[in-house]
């Protein structure tokens, strides 16, 4: 009787067994169950849009699945509700439809449009403008069928030469503003494609983003004519034609845009024209250093100081971040406005542990999205859970629609690990490990702009068979028993000090608990003798703060292995980061750390005085000579 009361628990056991090591996954399984249905809600509506789209009149707007068609249809759906705020000024989503309606047509001008249906009949001119100034005025009234330029670049219908060919790339070089807005959504709607140049550039690295992405035109700031005068010859040089997106410049083969944007009437342009033939056609280009009918707040410049006044003043609800931003938030002294605001949603990627502890805390409640993903990648993570620390998730549902993998990684060849037969490994839990994800037609890589060999670094052959393709994302991740994902550096910046791997994240996280620091940049530099690359700490003071050099020592070695713990140290009034708030890290590596180029506060690690010490020039020879022992 014993032996039958027992057979069913031991039938039941490998069933317990089995349910007992996939609990951590399985506690998860309603939340990745229900995200994999809203993405396929999502899934779906859009095929049924782009369906609807197909289907409809080519020469009405509805026509062409694409940014153009997505604005217009958000503009008859509700005209009157606000789209845009911008410092005082306001625009509802009809203002945008018709604004960019205009600007779509001084860029089919450019490409030799005799105007299309109703072009001179539909819609409005700007209050108060006369006839158009500019060659071929009359052409908007002109003909009921739409003519673009032929092989000649003369237009059809009699019109002037064409500046532009069908297809062609023009760059934008502005500020944010609404300006922007209405000149990209019209190159859209014109079919022309677009090209975001970050509003730094100069010189060679403005003329390589040109010349990258194939661009027959730019459009400047007038503000920024002044320092771009010595690049015009070359900008010249290349063929640009080259607009000012308002008045105020004088230069010759310089013409005024807005003024030729707001002397064309404001009704719909064909839906044809923008409507891609595939989905891999090309709609934008953009340079990094990286709709669904809301109101969006833009800001010409992000201030911390303001934000939270921004935020009550314009009832936002969710915004934005990238890098750095929530960290300089954090850091900004106590204020009245930052209490009492309707944010209920912040969404972004780059947020560290310690900062969104912090940040939820303060400025809660809200809800963290975190994400990670690439410009031009073909994989993407999303925290729907809302785990602090997580950038997604990796269960069997998520990637199987949106399939990727961890493998293994040497960082001191920089390449994969790969078993006896060539393939790669992939990573066991805690392990970090190298993000790929095969390329399919479902999930395509379409490289860069300058050629193809250009790609040939991203992609990784023979993966785990004979044949196969992945895109290299070249960020290391670690997935944990749970299944949750989390960043862990990039492969170029996690480095190598005595046989070690050394993971920049960890060590500035560590850095991050001291509370008289306030931002910390960790990065690996080059030391003569040695190998590797040894860890260099760039930090910020919180004010009222001083350095405590014996707190910071001590608190490194309790809490970091010691081939970990960094060489040296650089005190900085503030860090340097990229235009989308990313630290820099390979510059600040190539400026090292000689006392006599650096006007920084310098210190290095004696271990025999088990303390940070000035890095005097004395100290400096003498760690070159071998004599000072790091």
């Amino acid at each position: 009787m014993a032996a039958l009361l027992l057979l069913p628990l031991l039938l039941l056991l490998p069933l317990l067994l089995l349910k007992l090591h996939l609990w951590p996954q399985l506690r998860w399984l309603p939340a990745d169950l229900a995200f994999a249905l809203r993405a396929l809600r999502c899934k779906w509506a859009l095929r049924a849009r782009a369906l609807a789209a197909a289907a409809a009149d080519p020469e009405g707007p509805e026509a062409g699945c694409s940014l153009a068609w997505r604005l217009a249809e958000l503009a008859r759906q509700r005209p009157a509700h606000t789209f845009l705020i911008h410092g005082s000024r306001c625009f509802s989503y009809s203002e945008a439809e018709r604004e960019s309606n205009r600007a779509a047509r001084a860029f089919l001008r450019a490409l030799g449009w005799d105007g299309g249906p109703g072009g001179g009949d539909s819609g409005t001119r700007s209050a108060g403008e006369g006839e158009r100034g500019a060659p071929g005025a009359g052409d908007a009234a002109a003909g009921s069928g739409a003519g673009l330029a032929g092989g000649n670049g003369a237009a059809r219908g009699g019109g002037a030469a064409a500046l532009l060919a069908p297809g062609a790339t023009v760059a934008l070089l502005l500020p944010a503003g609404p300006e922007f807005l209405w000149l990209w959504f019209g190159l859209a709607k014109a079919g022309l494609r677009t090209a975001f140049v970050p509003t730094a550039l100069r010189r060679g690295p403005l003329l390589h983003c040109l010349r990258s992405c194939g661009a027959r035109a730019l459009v400047l700031a007038p503000e920024f004519l002044e320092s771009l005068e010595p690049d015009l010859p070359a900008l010249r040089a290349m063929g640009l034609h080259l607009w000012a997106a308002g008045p105020g410049t004088h230069l010759a083969g310089i013409s005024d845009l807005l003024a030729e944007v707001s002397a064309e009437v404001d009704g719909p342009v064909p839906g044809y024209l923008s409507s891609p033939q595939s989905v891999t056609d090309t709609c934008l280009y953009i340079f990094t250093s990286g709709t669904t009918g809301a109101t969006v707040v833009l800001k010409s410049k992000f201030s911390a100081g303001q934000f939270w006044e921004d935020c009550q003043q314009h009832r936002v609800t969710v915004f934005q971040y990238i890098g750095e931003l929530c960290r300089y938030l954090v850091n900004q002294p106590l204020s009245k406005a930052e209490h009492g605001h309707k944010v209920r949603l912040v969404v972004g990627s780059g947020l560290r542990p310690d900062t969104w502890e912090r940040f939820v805390r303060r400025f809660g409640p809200l809800q963290v999205l975190e994400t990670y993903g690439l410009t031009e990648g073909n994989v993407a993570t999303i925290n729907y859970t809302g785990q602090q620390g997580a950038v997604g998730r990796a269960s069997w549902l998520y990637k199987h629609i949106f399939p990727f993998s961890l493998i293994r990684y040497d960082v001191t060849v920089g390449e994969p690990i790969r078993d006896p037969r060539g393939h790669c490994v992939a990573t066991s839990p805690g392990e970090p490990g190298l993000l790929v994800a095969p390329i399919s037609q479902q999930s395509p890589f379409l490289g860069y702009a300058g050629g193809p060999e250009l790609a040939q670094g991203k992609l990784l052959k023979d993966v785990f068979r004979p044949g196969d393709v992945f895109f290299n994302t070249g960020d290391l991740l670690v997935c944990d028993d749970q299944g949750f994902l989390r960043f862990h550096d990039r492969t170029g910046d996690t480095f190598r000090w005595k046989g070690e791997n050394v993971a920049t994240t960890e060590v500035a996280e560590v850095f991050e608990a001291l509370d008289f620091l306030q931002e910390v940049n960790v990065y690996g530099v080059t030391v003569p003798g040695h190998e590797g690359r040894a860890g260099m700490a760039a930090l910020v003071l919180r004010p009222p703060h001083s350095l405590d050099l014996m707190q910071l020592y001590t608190h490194v070695s309790e809490n970091l292995p010691p081939y970990a713990r960094p060489r040296f140290l650089r005190l900085q009034e503030s860090l340097a980061t990229t235009e989308t708030f990313k630290q820099q890290k390979v510059r600040m590596a190539e400026e090292g750390f000689d006392p006599s180029t650096l006007s920084d506060p310098l210190y290095i690690l004696d271990q025999a005085a088990g303390a940070y010490l000035p890095l005097t020039p004395a100290r400096y020879s003498a760690l070159l000579a071998g004599d000072l022992r790091i």
